[in-house]
């Protein structure tokens, strides 16, 4: 999972895709990068390990002059935590500059690597996404666009992409549209990102949500719409809504907020807890659905969990040591809410089970007299091959655990999941992905998880 933002036609546009990234910092924490191009077509980049701000500052920016760029944040999924992986990916072919960022996970890359590789490509990265640059690269057509179409019909998976190439930028989101990407227009130019929280900081108006298989070109805020990518049956992710992107933004055509508090009524109803004194949420992508669960149960709903927001989000973090050293830090419980009380826990989603654990122990230590726990989405039970850190069926406690034994595992009183006809209606009824809950995967799946190495030691620079 990673933001992605497009700049066209605006001036100092590198500080606009800056700011974009700070609002879609929460869709990944590992690096950030900017390619920033100038009216005669020259290229720039700068890309850094960890967040938007310790990446860009004053100098930095004032580097990257221009009024279209492409920035991305990442979170890997496919390739390893490293600064060769950051992206935009920037190279120079035989048209001029091309780069791409890239927002997804393209499920047959390996094997496309692979043949690459053999065929005389050296890569610079184990990412997915520079498959498609050498895709695009090598196609034997002229125009760009139809390079971009070609290189896609080729590839399967989730990709929501920007693309530039020379001045001119093309958005395309795959066909069956697993993750969102929307347009706005900023004075007389265009900005694409990946949720509308992006448009509403950097003060631009929504024009619309792009559509699965839709492909644009923008050239100097001028938006052209392209013949479509070849359809698919719809599958939208719907842990988009449940868990990753910010309540504040519109997706898929909802509100988020809207979705999640939904959820948290038909949690209530489903999973009820009588006798319970108060209701919280895990902060903060939980809140509305807490705020559902209240208001549904008629339980009073109170602040018991504080979070520190200087500590970034514990699931998207790569190494597991990290996610239990970040939960100590991240969450404080309000002992007087919570001391004596028969408390409702109310979650988005329970993956490894490790930070619920921690909390839970938290919650007892500030004096619960009860712990009831409550899940606004299914057991995760598969990994999910589109763009969440979900790679092994061992890291699943559902996967591998009943309800019983997640229970005691926990140690919580009481344990309830939202079922996955509660979460579809919730979210308007779909079609989404729902892979990593039911098992019903939308593609062909590869035997083994997808996993791209770097094949070659041999090494180029990047444009």
């Amino acid at each position: 999972m990673c933001g992605i933002m497009g700049v066209s036609g605006v001036p100092d546009a590198a500080r606009v895709a800056y700011l974009g990234l700070y609002a879609l910092q929460h869709r990944g924490q590992e690096s950030a990068g900017i390619v920033a191009i100038t009216p005669d077509g020259e290229s720039r980049v700068k890309v850094g390990m960890g967040l938007v701000s310790e990446t860009f500052g004053e100098a930095e920016l004032e580097q990257l002059p221009g009024d279209v760029a492409v920035g991305h944040t990442r979170y890997s999924t496919t390739g390893s935590t490293v600064l060769a992986n950051a992206q935009p990916c920037l190279v120079n072919y035989r048209i001029g500059s091309l780069c791409v960022a890239h927002n997804g996970n393209l499920t047959n890359a390996a094997e496309i690597k692979k043949t690459l590789v053999e065929r005389g490509s050296i890569f610079t990265s184990s990412s997915d996404t520079e498959v498609l640059v050498h895709l695009i690269a090598r196609s034997e057509v002229p125009d760009p666009e139809l390079q971009i179409r070609s290189a896609l019909a080729r590839v399967e998976g989730a990709y929501s992409l920007v693309i530039g190439v020379g001045r001119t930028l093309y958005a395309v989101v795959d066909p069956r549209g697993f993750r969102p990407l929307v347009l706005g227009r900023l004075g007389t130019g265009v900005v694409a990102a990946s949720e509308t929280c992006a448009l509403d900081l950097v003060g631009a108006t929504f024009i619309r949500e792009l559509k699965p298989g839709e492909f644009i070109r923008i050239t100097d805020g001028v938006i052209e719409d392209l013949q479509p990518l070849r359809p698919k049956p719809v599958s939208r992710c719907v842990f988009e809504l449940i868990y990753f992107a910010r309540p504040d933004s519109d997706i898929f055509g909802m509100s988020v907020d809207r979705v999640r508090r939904e959820a948290g009524r038909r949690l209530a109803l489903e999973h009820p807890a009588p006798g319970a004194d108060v209701v919280f949420s895990v902060p903060d992508s939980s809140n509305a659905m807490a705020l559902g669960f209240s208001e549904a149960s008629g339980i009073k709903l109170e602040h018991g969990l504080i979070r520190n927001h200087y500590v970034g989000r514990t699931f998207i973090h790569p190494t597991q040591s990290h996610r239990v050293a970040k939960v100590k830090i991240k969450f404080n419980p309000v002992r007087g809410i919570i001391e004596g009380k028969r408390v409702v826990v109310v979650d988005d989603s329970l993956v490894r089970g490790t930070t619920s654990r921690g909390l839970v122990q938290m919650i007892r230590a500030a004096g619960a007299r009860e712990v009831h726990l409550r899940l606004a989405s299914p057991p995760i039970t598969g990994p999910c091959h589109y763009g969440i850190d979900t790679p092994t069926r061992e890291e699943l406690i559902a996967a591998t655990h009943s309800l019983e034994e997640i229970r005691e595992y926990l140690g919580v009183d009481t344990l309830g999941y939202l079922s996955l006809e509660g979460m579809v209606g919730a979210a308007g009824g779909g079609p989404f992905c729902h892979a990593c809950f039911s098992g019903e995967y939308p593609t062909a799946v590869p035997d083994a998880v997808v996993q791209i190495q770097t094949s070659s030691p041999l090494t180029a620079s990047r444009a």
